[in-house]
């Protein structure tokens, strides 16, 4: 196995201006209750791409934990539960008590309804595809430049048969008398699945909650999280040392390139070859951290020992698992040559959060493993730096 190093530059300071905007955009955020559903990843990242910050939480968090979020509002997900099944989840008490907007999703709605006073049932006629909505009150801002029918995508067994004291049916299709019920205070349910390419003009409606009920600021870019993200690295950091293990992917690339913004030569990388990398790959990542970045880069080539490891092995799990200990290995021996070293910086994503934890409790089932959850060597007793923790890719 061989190792070499390069150095590192610092980067320029933030203005006040893009510091102002930054904090704008963190200030205000948009709460996503998982009841299990399939989609809840897909309802964040349809809040985020209208430029929105928000945060997928479990359907048993407390006002407290949700608090330091500031929301502006919630969304309700869908989920495979009915809500008179045993052990059905529901909303917190909070969700109804702070005055917030509230946009329930298909199961989401259900659980409105039926926490509020409303009557829940069994469909005589089931919904699962497309189908016509059609609207009762198009001058409300939910439905604000959307058509009076539109296509929509269900995917419900129960419906809302009788809505809450102080609701009413906003939208209904040919088999459901209320797709859409809605309040004064600012509170939705709808029937269908907003954030699916089978409804067309979804992402309008979503816009409409999230800009006309809730009042949010487009203001969530990438330049904000590029900004903030630094300002909070050198925060976290302040004079200590960090390691960054390199894979040769896109994620602990940006991880290590936020991480050098704010810190410098205060970062070191670790790049270790496994020898399953694409031709040309090791030589390209070299180059880019070394020559281009001029970062702290720590190389080395394991690409036996991985190779060895992973003789007569098929089955996948297993393989990811083996490649995750080899890596640690190889990743402490390097870092033990380095000496004292306060921080590691990852580049784990949203999802691989998700993946590796029941974000839902015991609704959503763990998917896979993840090498950048969980693997960190108990001796080595670092902080983690997570630049991307709370990013789609």
């Amino acid at each position: 196995m061989t190792h070499s190093s390069g150095t590192s530059v610092d980067s320029s300071p933030e203005t006040s201006e893009s510091q102002d905007i930054s904090s704008r955009a963190q200030r205000e955020s948009i709460v996503v209750i998982d009841f299990g559903s399939q989609y809840s990843m897909l309802i964040a990242r349809r809040v985020r791409e209208s430029k929105v910050y928000c945060e997928i939480i479990s359907h048993k968090a407390d006002w407290e934990s949700v608090a330091r979020l500031n929301p502006k509002g919630v969304i309700l997900s869908g989920g495979p539960a009915s809500v008179y099944d045993d052990n059905a989840p529901l909303a917190p008490d909070w969700v109804y008590e702070n005055g917030l907007p509230v946009l329930g999703i298909c199961y989401g709605m259900q659980v409105m309804a039926h926490q509020l006073g409303g009557t829940v049932a069994p469909s005589s006629k089931k919904e699962y595809g497309q189908a016509q909505m059609r609207q009762h009150a198009p001058d409300l801002r939910i439905f604000r430049g959307l058509p009076p029918s539109m296509q929509v995508w269900m995917s419900h067994g129960d419906q809302i048969t009788e809505p809450p004291p102080g609701f009413r049916s906003l939208a209904s299709s040919e088999n459901s008398p209320i797709v859409v019920m809605g309040n004064d205070e600012g509170m939705f349910g709808i029937q269908f699945h907003p954030e699916v390419a089978h409804t067309p003009q979804g992402k309008e409606l979503l816009e409409n909650f999230l800009y006309g009920v809730c009042g949010c600021l487009p203001v969530w870019t990438p330049g904000n999280f590029v900004n903030d993200s630094i300002g909070r690295i050198q925060e976290q950091v302040g004079d200590g040392k960090v390691i960054c293990a390199l894979s040769g992917g896109v994620d602990s690339a940006v991880a290590a390139s936020l991480v050098q913004q704010a810190i410098g030569d205060q970062l070191t990388c670790i790049f270790v070859n496994n020898g399953l990398m694409r031709k040309g790959e090791v030589q390209q990542v070299r180059d880019t951290f070394q020559r281009h970045f001029k970062t702290n880069l720590v190389y080395a080539d394991a690409t036996e020992n991985f190779l060895g490891a992973l003789i007569g092995v098929t089955d996948p799990e297993r393989k990811r698992k083996i490649i995750g200990e080899e890596f640690i290995r190889v990743f402490d021996e390097e870092a033990a040559r380095i000496g004292t070293v306060d921080f590691l910086a990852q580049g784990t994503l949203y999802p691989d959060v998700i993946e590796s934890q029941t974000q839902g409790d015991d609704i959503s089932a763990k998917i896979k493993t993840h090498h950048n959850v969980g693997g960190l060597p108990e001796h080595m007793k670092l902080t983690l730096v997570e630049p991307l923790r709370y990013l789609f890719k």
